[in-house]
């Protein structure tokens, strides 16, 4: 397993800031918000200073019933090899559902979901796992998330779930303690449970996350500072077994770079006081090789001779025998997708929700769903905020009650626009003029549809004011 020591996660507000700290051994980015070919000034110089860049996609959705699509896993699949990355990480989650395989319209979270825990939504996880694991020329390693929901009928405890998924695919794990304690906070799930039934010598690697508590709900923020809390969880873990990595992460409202680093020390504290608790001194358990190179006893395997961008690849294997296991049992895709696409559609389209569920949870995961949305547009657009003033969140989120995503961020950005515009919105026509202009320089030639028609004339009738 490749030593990867203490990181953080990059994001372009930090950049500088990561770049300044001190002890940083390795950085992750998000998958989706860089180009293979055309890296950010910041990470290239990170990797000229030999700091390992790990990629994180949030996108492919595995735990969803339709198969991982190739382009998705083709793009991070680059973006390893222009950053030589030794592996790639993702979500065990759905961010899609509907489709064919329900006859409905796609739908879009816009956010990662929780798998059912059960023995269909297994079966079609890990087949999902072993086509991502072909198509990449990396290892793969799968995070563990946090939910505010609990799907009824569940089969397994998340330990056993993820011991099962490493057993038959040989994947990595990449566990996330916030999101731990957010599952013991919001579902009653012990943290020690799972640590005790996962298969820790699988851990390629772990995250460290702040949140805040509302109303007797934990919200994963990536906003606040770690709490106590998690690194409570953390130091249980170190005190099992020597992670190879750990990471920080902050998503907003990032902090100074002097407060970042009181944080990633604190971490640094916690797993040293684990591990003297637990590994005494010259113990065989949890030793661990020089930062850098690969252990022996549990090689993370590729193919000898691969390269990548920056240097010689890794060379990795199975940490131990994969059996091989079968496909998914029939009608297993079909049960999952229905089951996902109920449970999406009563989150982003009102529609009712399904037996069994907490409706009073769902409520809170709607309009979680709904915040998150509002603040990514406002990222990807930020002309939007800045066009619509104050106006911009109540009327983003008036939009998306309606409006269920189908598509990314930014098609969502342009269908709020337009929505907009058909109703005569903005009402100051000077906003609403530059509004207009926003959306024709960026909605490119798409064919005519209703909305676009009288899109259209809105903007005619705006030219002839």
């Amino acid at each position: 397993m490749t030593e990867l020591g203490i990181g953080i996660g990059w994001r372009p507000e930090i950049a500088e800031a990561v770049e300044g700290l001190s002890g940083v051994d390795w950085v992750e980015v998000v998958a989706e918000n860089i180009c293979a070919g055309h890296l950010p000034d910041s990470l290239t110089r990170l990797r000229e200073r030999g700091v390992t860049v790990v990629p994180h996609g949030v996108s492919l959705g595995l735990g969803g019933a339709d198969r991982p699509d190739p382009a998705r896993l083709a793009a991070l699949g680059e973006k390893a090899v222009a950053l030589g990355a030794p592996l790639v990480t993702e979500h065990i989650a759905f961010v899609r559902a509907g489709g064919p395989l329900t006859a409905t319209p796609q739908l879009e979270a816009g956010h990662l979901l929780p798998v059912p825990r059960t023995w269909d939504a297994l079966d079609v996880l890990c087949e999902n796992v072993r086509i991502a694991q072909d198509a990449l020329p990396v290892p793969l390693a799968l995070e563990n998330i946090a939910a505010l929901i609990s799907w009824p009928g569940e089969e397994m405890s998340e330990g056993r779930f993820l011991a099962e998924l490493v057993e038959r695919t040989g994947v990595r794990l990449l566990v996330d303690v916030a999101n731990l304690h957010t599952n013991h906070v919001n579902r009653g799930e012990d943290p020690a449970r799972a640590l005790s039934e996962l298969p820790v010598e699988a851990i390629a690697y772990v995250h460290v996350a702040g949140g805040v508590e509302r109303d007797g709900v934990w919200h994963d923020t990536h906003a606040h500072p770690v709490p106590r809390a998690v690194l409570d969880v953390l130091a249980d873990l170190a005190s099992r077994v020597a992670p190879p990595g750990v990471l920080l992460e902050r998503d907003d409202d990032f902090p100074p770079g002097e407060e970042l680093g009181d944080e990633l020390r604190a971490i640094r504290a916690t797993l040293t006081g684990a591990s003297r608790v637990a590994r005494p001194e010259g113990a065989g358990h949890g030793v661990r090789a020089p930062r850098g190179a690969v252990a022996a006893a549990q090689p993370l395997l590729i193919g000898a001779g691969a390269r990548v961008s920056g240097g010689p690849m890794p060379v990795v294997a199975p940490a131990a025998p994969v059996a091989t296991a079968p496909a998914p049992r029939a009608g297993a895709r079909q049960r999952v997708a229905v089951a996902q696409a109920a449970l999406l559609s009563a989150l982003v389209a009102g529609t009712p929700v399904p037996e069994g569920f907490d409706s009073r949870r769902l409520g809170v995961q709607s309009r979680a769903l709904a915040a998150k949305r509002a603040g990514v547009v406002a990222k990807v657009a930020p002309e939007l905020p800045e066009i619509l003033g104050k106006a911009f969140r109540p009327a983003f989120l008036a939009y998306a009650r309606s409006r269920p995503m189908t598509g990314g961020y930014r098609r969502d950005a342009l269908d709020f626009a337009e929505h907009l515009l058909v109703a005569g919105r903005p009402e100051d026509p000077a906003a609403r003029q530059e509004l207009t202009e926003w959306w024709q320089d960026r909605s490119g030639n798409r064919p005519p549809g209703r909305a676009t028609r009288l899109v259209r004339a809105a903007r005619h009738a705006l030219v002839r004011r």
